[in-house]
């Protein structure tokens, strides 16, 4: 419990990228001994969300090389999570609720997004994602992936802005749906791929955040 709550205070803004967090201060938050916060904080060290300080920890800020690596991990992950929910779907394996899900996290992505609500753009958006993740039904990759989401949108909230053309990203987001449904692995991988190097594209330039 300990883990998750600091872990969700990391995620949600509480304690930004490169701040400094005391063990103390997390004692005195939570109500807690030292004991589960070192505890927590080695794990959170392990999941590359903090790094060890003198006193404590310091929050992960990824310079650009290390959030274009991260990524490149997510595309890869992504592609794979996408061809094998397509291939479940092929199959048979996958049930119309579980794909009206994946347009209910669309909807939600996209209306944030154009009504401004970055933050919630950017839950829905990862809720989106992650639902692939879920349908492939493979549990490691989802854990790796939700690790590098962590580390994504801790690094580039502070500069988040709407995408330059919020409807792009949703028709790209349709078309993965569109490619699942149909139970084609090679497009919906390509395509899954494509669209977080899209996103990729558009942090690395300093001006410009991104919700996908």
């Amino acid at each position: 419990m300990v883990y998750e709550d600091i872990r969700e205070l990391i995620v949600v803004g509480v304690f930004a990228a490169g701040q400094a967090v005391g063990e103390q201060e997390l004692c005195d938050r939570l109500g807690v001994s030292r004991t589960p916060v070192r505890e927590a904080l080695r794990r959170l060290e392990s999941d590359g969300l903090v790094r060890a300080a003198r006193r404590g920890v310091t929050v992960v800020d990824l310079d650009r090389k290390a959030l274009r690596d991260a990524y490149l991990m997510r595309a890869s992950l992504e592609a794979l999570t996408a061809e094998l929910a397509a291939q479940r779907q092929r199959a048979g394996e996958l049930s119309p609720a579980s794909l009206r899900k994946l347009t209910e996290h669309a909807d939600l992505a996209d209306a944030a997004t154009r009504a401004g609500d970055l933050a919630a753009g950017v839950e829905h958006n990862r809720a989106f994602h992650r639902h692939i993740a879920e349908l492939a039904d493979i549990p490691l990759a989802l854990e790796v992936l939700d690790r590098i989401w962590d580390r994504i949108i801790v690094s580039t909230r502070t500069s988040l802005n709407a995408p330059p053309r919020p409807a792009r990203v949703d028709d790209q987001h349709r078309h993965l749906i569109a490619a699942i449904t149909a139970g084609d692995p090679n497009a919906t991988a390509a395509q899954a791929r494509d669209h977080v190097l899209a996103t990729m594209s558009v942090v690395a330039e300093p001006e410009q955040g991104a919700t996908s």
